[in-house]
């Protein structure tokens, strides 16, 4: 699996799997042990998926050793708002079943929280207990508060990024300050799947329509985190570094943004401008 180098070092693959909503026992173990052999290394989910004790399960059991996996997860708004960033970490990796996170996100930039927050994910990078740390859904404002608060640059900004939301000016910008971009929800939630430019391009190529969405992103510079509990699917999004798509069919994904947000902004910051 293709990787991409952290700003402080670390190899990230440039895809994983999102298992966002995934709950389901059967489900977790089907979609890990299908993920595993097509190749993915790379999982993500978060606290408030409520699915990290069965997705650590899944992995003690998916026969690939610890240092060879990615493991991701995030902290989520209560934890900020309480100061409890040191327990939020400490019961993620019980459930996760592993002394370490490969990456630790802040979830969202809570008002009031998201500095002081940022500050306290500093000291998890000294005791071995987090390789990175990051954030999720942060703005351009957001990451400039961070840098006037701290030295520690985030190594990876998680934001919902696909061709009907093209996120070209946040996505320049992480770019400049060494901060990787991992898109989110990269299928749109299967919005695009019957577009007909997608599937104009599609045909061209012999993919796809997810397969040519991520493709795009990944020639953007992303990684990418798609989900999915098909097997078929799951294998075919894994098939993205044996073609490459012309610039020209590139431009043209590129002008299909529409700035369509598909996912929720949590109800407890709803009233912020995202």
């Amino acid at each position: 699996m293709n990787t991409v180098t952290l700003n402080r070092g670390d190899e990230m693959p440039l895809l994983g799997l999102g298992t966002y909503k995934i709950t389901d026992e059967a489900e977790i173990y089907m979609t890990v042990d299908t993920a595993i052999e097509a190749g993915y290394r790379l999982f993500d989910t978060a606290s408030v998926y409520k699915n990290e004790e069965l997705l650590g399960r899944a992995l003690q059991q998916c026969g690939v050793p610890r240092r060879d996996l990615f493991i991701t997860t995030k902290a989520w708004n209560t934890a900020q708002r309480l100061g409890d960033l040191e327990g939020s970490l400490n019961r993620s990796l019980d459930r996760l079943k592993t002394s370490y996170l490969d990456l630790y996100l802040l979830h969202w930039p809570v008002p009031g929280c998201y500095t002081g927050s940022w500050q306290e994910m500093e000291k998890f990078l000294s005791d071995g207990r987090v390789r990175a740390i990051g954030v999720s859904n942060f703005e351009i404002r957001h990451l400039q508060a961070l840098e006037a608060v701290s030295g520690i640059v985030p190594a990876v900004n998680q934001i919902e990024n696909h061709p009907l939301w093209y996120r070209k000016e946040l996505i320049e910008y992480c770019q400049s300050k060494g901060i990787q971009v991992q898109a989110a929800a990269p299928l749109a939630r299967g919005l695009y799947m019957d577009n007909d430019i997608m599937c104009v391009i599609g045909t061209k190529y012999g993919r796809t329509p997810a397969q040519i969405g991520l493709r795009w992103a990944i020639q953007k510079g992303l990684a990418v985190i798609p989900k999915s509990l098909r097997p078929e699917h799951i294998r075919s999004n894994a098939d993205l570094f044996s073609f490459s798509i012309e610039e020209e069919d590139i431009a043209i994904i590129d002008k299909m943004n529409e700035n369509l947000r598909t996912v929720g902004i949590p109800e407890d910051i709803a009233d912020l401008n995202f």
